[in-house]
C-alpha cells in the first residue's frame, strides 16, 4: 500500500508537471512563432484567393467600368452573363487571368497581415483585461496597413492583368510592369490659357509647377502606388473590422450556451498550449465567424475599394493619365451617382463570404497544427 501510494504520488507529480508544461504560454515574439504564423497566414490567403478567383476577375471588370462589361452591372444575370462571355472569348483560363500575380501578392500580403496582427495585438493587448473592441480594431487596422504597404505594387499589376479583356494581346507580368512604370502623370490643368495673363504671373505659375514636379515623384516607381491613399483609407475599416468581427463572433460562439455545439470536445488543453483561445471552434463555427467578418468588413470599406480600382486602371484606358482621389470620386458620382460607389457589391458579397470563411478557417487550423 505504501509503495502504491508513493507511486501514485510520484505519478500525480509527473502529471502536474506535464500539465504545467502543457499550458506554458508560447512566446509570440520568438522567431519560431513569427515564421509559423507568417507561413499559416500566407497559405490561408492563397487558399482563400484561389476559391474566389473567378468572382474576383468579374468584380474588377465591373468596378473599373470596363467598356465590354459595363452593360452587365447591377444584376445577378449580369454576373452570369459576364462569366459566360469570359469563358466564350478567353476560355476557362480567362476566369483566372491575373491569378498568378494574385498568388505572388497574396502570400506575402496575408503572411504579413496575420503575422503583424499577432505581434501588434501582443503590444496593444498585453493582458486579457485590456482586450477591448477598440484595441482589437486598432490592432487589425495597423496590421492591414502594414501588409498593404509592402505588397501594393503587386496588387496594382494584378488588377491591370485582370482588367484586360483582349485575348489577342495578353500582357505578361513584365509587360504590365513596363506599362505602369512609363505612364505619365496627369498634365496640370491650364485655365490661364484662355484668360489674359501677364508675363510675371505666368512665370510664377510655371516656376511653382516645375518645383512641385521636381519635389514630388510623378512617374517611375511612384506609379506602382497609384490608388494607395484610398487603399489606406479603406484598409482602416476593412482589416480592423474584419479581425474585430471574427474575434467577437468567435467569443460569442464559445459562450457556455453555444460551446457544446460550436467547439471541439477535448480541445481546451491543446488550444491553451497552441494559441490564445481556450477552445478550438468546429469547422462550421469557424467558417461562420470568418464569413460574417468578411461580410461586415466589405460593406464598411467598399466605396474606397471602388475608388481604388478606378485609380489603378486609369492608365490602362483613355490617354494614360493618372487620376487622383477626389477626381476619381467626382467622375464616379457624375457617371452613376451615389450607387456608383457600390457597383459590383453583390459580387463582393458573394466573394467575401467564402474568402473570409476560408482565410480564417485555414489560418486557425494551420496555427493549431503548427503548434502556435
Amino acid at each position: 500500500m505504501a509503495i502504491d501510494a508513493t507511486h501514485a504520488t510520484s505519478q500525480s507529480g509527473h502529471d502536474e508537471q506535464g500539465a504545467h508544461k502543457q499550458i506554458k504560454p508560447l512566446k509570440k515574439r520568438s522567431v519560431d512563432y513569427v515564421l509559423k504564423s507568417g507561413l499559416a497566414g500566407g497559405l490561408a490567403g492563397c487558399a482563400a484567393k484561389t476559391v474566389v478567383a473567378p468572382l474576383d476577375r468579374v468584380k474588377i471588370l465591373f468596378q473599373a467600368s470596363n467598356p465590354q462589361f459595363a452593360k452587365y452591372t447591377g444584376s445577378w444575370f449580369g454576373l452570369i452573363s459576364a462569366v459566360r462571355d469570359i469563358k466564350r472569348f478567353e476560355g476557362a483560363k480567362g476566369l483566372f487571368k491575373g491569378h498568378s500575380a494574385t498568388l505572388l501578392r497574396i502570400f506575402p500580403y496575408a503572411a504579413i497581415k496575420f503575422l503583424a496582427y499577432e505581434q501588434i495585438r501582443t503590444v496593444v493587448i498585453p493582458t486579457h483585461d485590456k482586450e477591448t473592441a477598440f484595441r482589437r480594431l486598432i490592432s487589425g487596422s495597423m496590421a492591414g496597413i502594414t501588409s498593404v504597404f509592402f505588397t501594393y505594387p503587386l496588387e496594382l499589376i494584378r488588377v491591370r492583368l485582370a482588367f484586360e479583356t483582349k485575348a489577342s494581346s495578353r500582357s505578361s507580368l513584365t509587360d504590365a510592369f513596363r506599362q505602369i512604370y512609363y505612364e505619365k502623370p496627369p498634365t496640370p490643368s491650364a485655365p490661364s490659357q484662355p484668360k489674359v495673363s501677364t508675363a510675371p504671373v505666368t512665370a510664377v505659375a510655371e516656376g511653382a509647377s516645375a518645383a512641385v514636379t521636381k519635389a514630388v515623384p510623378s512617374s517611375g516607381l511612384a506609379n506602382f502606388y497609384r490608388g494607395f491613399a484610398p487603399t489606406l483609407l479603406g484598409m482602416l475599416p476593412y482589416a480592423g473590422i474584419s479581425f474585430l468581427t471574427h474575434d467577437t463572433v468567435g467569443d460569442w460562439l464559445r459562450l457556455p450556451a453555444f460551446a457544446p455545439y460550436t467547439t471541439i470536445p477535448g480541445s481546451e488543453t491543446n488550444s491553451s498550449n497552441k494559441g490564445s483561445r481556450s477552445h478550438q471552434l468546429t469547422a462550421a463555427a469557424e467558417l461562420f465567424s470568418g464569413a460574417v467578418a468578411g461580410l461586415v468588413s466589405q460593406t464598411s470599406s467598399y466605396p474606397f475599394e471602388v475608388i481604388r480600382r478606378r485609380m489603378q486602371v486609369s492608365g490602362a484606358v483613355g490617354d494614360g493619365h493618372r487620376l487622383r482621389i477626389l477626381e476619381t470620386a467626382r467622375i464616379i458620382l457624375m457617371e452613376k451617382g451615389f450607387r456608383g460607389f457600390f457597383v459590383g457589391l453583390t459580387i463582393g458579397y458573394i466573394k467575401v463570404i467564402p474568402m473570409g470563411a476560408t482565410s480564417f478557417f485555414v489560418y486557425d487550423r494551420l496555427k493549431w497544427y503548427l503548434g502556435i
